[in-house]
């Protein structure tokens, strides 16, 4: 990839990246309240999380997804722990941070890095944060109502994840 397609690569990113967040301040009540109220330094994290991304993006490095996608991730959970005050939050919205290091490398993999490896990689770390957060949501008070069936989910994704790296080990050798 050229420079130039690198640079109209960034600004396509960035330009969906706010429309996106614009979007979702449409469709999230919850969101709306959060975003145009406080555009303080949480949200300077989130900046230096896409100023990284495109710095990637042009240097011709897509392993720069990674960090971008954890650094904008935990600005965008403490910006809404600062704007709610919802500080106890912290007990469910960590399991994110593993989502948001799957979401870069997800990226990486749309940006060549590894492709096939890295996508796959990257949506089974998104769904093992998500399974994650929704146990620990429900367990902790946060927007996931409590249900009995949180450990069939947590023993259901530890056999995929034993079922996927014996495969997975058998192609290797």
């Amino acid at each position: 990839m050229d420079q130039r397609q690198r640079t109209t690569l960034a600004g396509g990113v960035v330009l969906i990246g706010l429309g996106a967040c614009l979007l979702f301040s449409r469709v999230s009540p919850d969101f709306q309240r959060v975003l145009p109220q406080n555009l303080g330094w949480p949200m300077l994290l989130v900046g230096v999380g896409l100023l990284l991304l495109v710095i990637g993006l042009i240097s011709g490095t897509p392993a720069m997804a990674v960090p971008a996608s954890i650094v904008a991730g935990v600005g965008l959970i403490l910006n809404y722990q600062v704007a709610t005050g919802d500080w106890a939050s912290w007990l469910y919205l960590w399991t994110l941070i593993p989502g948001f290091a799957g979401l870069g490398t997800f990226l990486a993999g749309l940006l060549g890095m590894n492709p096939g490896r890295s996508i796959r990689d990257g949506l089974w770390t998104m769904l093992v944060s998500l399974a994650l957060f929704l146990v620990f949501s429900s367990l902790f008070g946060g927007p996931v109502p409590a249900s009995p069936y949180w450990p069939v989910v947590l023993i259901a994704l530890g056999a995929a994840q034993l079922i996927r790296n014996i495969g997975f080990s058998r192609h290797t050798h």
